[in-house]
């Protein structure tokens, strides 16, 4: 079955809120997507019911408790900082192969399409080697490149695609997350990097559910 990557132009970007609606889109289109978040900074026990990994359970209609949070995000770290500095304060380390066996053992084992949930943006530091990109190369999926729509936001999201080009990874699809604050409408934001990239895009409005995630969920 199809598995993509979601990852982003930087960190608290939306990848989570992206592929949480997914799963719920791809229901309401009697479609099965599931997700995983292997790495996960920033990560307080004490608040799990509202993490990340939290979230994915509830779209999926699991039952969030430490088991299915460790299923589903074994890579986790309190500090709320880059994968190889969290796991360093922890005197932790991510072993590469490690982490690609846990995800093409779920790639396999999915029924339906799977979500890779990646961690930061495209380049951050997963250990002293590899970076988030090399990871999408290695599991040669194609990504799912979330960007938002602040000020800025062209730069980052022509670089970041840049940067996955540059590592040969196709991306399949940019969202277009629209943030709180943003200097003109998602749609000219759009246009501009229509002349400057060749997949489809997508617009997410931040207030309301206009059929967005539904139209990219019937094209995965």
């Amino acid at each position: 079955m199809a598995s993509y990557f979601i990852t982003a132009t930087g960190t608290e970007i939306g990848k989570t809120h992206i592929t949480a609606g997914l799963i719920g889109a791809g229901r309401e289109l009697k479609r099965e997507f599931a997700a995983i978040k292997p790495v996960l900074s920033g990560y307080d026990e004490d608040n799990a019911a509202s993490s990340d990994p939290a979230r994915l359970l509830a779209a999926m209609g699991r039952e969030v408790t430490a088991r299915n949070i460790a299923a589903l995000s074994p890579w986790r770290f309190a500090a709320p900082l880059s994968p190889d500095m969290a796991a360093a304060r922890e005197s932790r380390h991510i072993a590469f192969e490690d982490l690609l066996t846990f995800c093409k053992t779920a790639i396999t084992a999915a029924p339906g399409t799977l979500l890779i949930e990646g961690v930061g943006g495209v380049a951050v530091p997963l250990n002293e080697k590899q970076l988030v990109a090399d990871w999408i190369a290695a599991l040669d999926i194609p990504a799912i490149l979330i960007a938002g729509t602040y000020l800025g936001s062209i730069s980052h999201t022509l670089s970041a695609g840049a940067f996955l080009a540059a590592h040969g990874i196709r991306v399949a699809a940019l969202v277009l997350n629209e943030s709180e604050t943003a200097p003109v409408l998602a749609e000219e934001t759009a246009a501009t990097l229509e002349r400057f990239i060749s997949c489809p895009i997508h617009i997410i409005p931040r207030d309301f559910d206009d059929g967005s995630l539904r139209k990219l969920a019937a094209r995965l």
